[in-house]
């Protein structure tokens, strides 16, 4: 890509439909820490409504130095608008493409729950888009599996480093029978965050994730019921 085109693209983001993607991201190879190129990239790739899309978001926030900044960038309407026509793209890989005829039972419930397809951040939702971040960059290894008698040992040398004392109850204390505090997650749930925990394949919490969304969304309760309905559908396909 010459320079006057990428000028061109920063000068106007729609006009990026009219170049390849491919451009883009040859430019992004040779240069990585290139951070509006990548911006730039990833507008590409969620016009072309790519799988590669929730992928490359992560990549690319992991070399954006203010990731606020990314935020505001792909939540801005500028980012958002979908494209208006529906020209294919020459650069859409023939993997993409895939017939229904050939499709398993396990593609097709993963097509009905849009697994793969771009996320849509709002303002509203940091939430999410760092809950996406922190879930989809974690590299911490799997713990060893330990045997029942070391974990016997831990919670024995445990108990006796930390020297435990009784303390007397004061009489003239006034009982405590305050509730507990209510978990503030349920507050913060989205849609979104439901849809990355299905992108992660944590099932479980994605299950969760839509029954506290039917509480606070009566009104939506038959759409969340039937996506906790496909979700388990899948978890029973091997």
């Amino acid at each position: 890509m010459v320079k006057e085109n990428y000028i061109e693209i920063l000068t106007d983001i729609q006009k990026i439909k009219s170049f390849n993607s491919q451009e883009l991201k040859n430019i992004i190879d040779d240069y990585p820490y290139f951070q509006s190129a990548r911006a730039l990239y990833l507008k590409a790739l969620k016009d072309q409504k790519s799988f590669r899309h929730n992928n490359e978001l992560k990549i690319t926030a992991a070399y954006t130095l203010d990731r606020s900044v990314l935020f505001n960038f792909i939540t801005s309407e500028i980012f958002s608008t979908a494209t208006a026509d529906k020209e294919i793209n020459s650069n859409i890989d023939t993997e993409e493409i895939v017939s229904e005829e050939v499709k398993t039972p396990k593609q097709k419930i993963e097509q009905e729950l849009e697994i793969g397809k771009p996320f849509t951040f709002t303002k509203n939702e940091s939430y999410s888009f760092n809950q996406w971040l922190q879930l989809s960059s974690s590299t911490t290894p799997a713990p060893k599996e330990r045997n029942e008698k070391e974990l016997q040992e831990d919670i024995i040398n445990k108990f006796i480093a930390n020297n435990p004392k009784i303390s007397r109850i004061d009489k003239n204390a006034v009982p405590n029978n305050k509730p507990n505090k209510v978990d503030k997650e349920p507050t913060l749930m989205t849609e979104t965050l439901a849809r990355i925990y299905l992108e992660q394949k944590k099932y479980d919490s994605a299950i969760k994730a839509y029954e506290i969304l039917s509480l606070k969304y009566p009104e939506k309760n038959s759409f969340f019921a039937d996506q906790i309905k496909k979700i388990r559908n899948l978890q029973n396909i091997k």
